[in-house]
């Protein structure tokens, strides 16, 4: 099983951006997004950033990711 799950854009440098999610940092390929800035939310799946999501859905997932853990 796969998951996905959203990140809160940190960093941007060119097509790669450092996203954070529960403390955890990755750097994650944000080339298949347009305008994807600093403190935008998006959806991450294999290292790559698929989505943007408002940052109210993104809170409650993570909310409920970190309740199932």
């Amino acid at each position: 099983m796969c998951l996905a799950i959203p990140m809160k854009i940190k960093r941007i440098n060119g097509g790669f951006a450092q996203a954070e999610a529960a403390g955890l940092c990755r750097t994650v390929n944000i080339q298949m997004l347009s305008r994807v800035r600093k403190g935008d939310y998006v959806i991450v799946h294999a290292g790559f950033a698929i989505e943007k999501v408002h940052p109210e859905k993104a809170k409650e997932t993570l909310k409920f990711i970190n309740e199932i853990r």
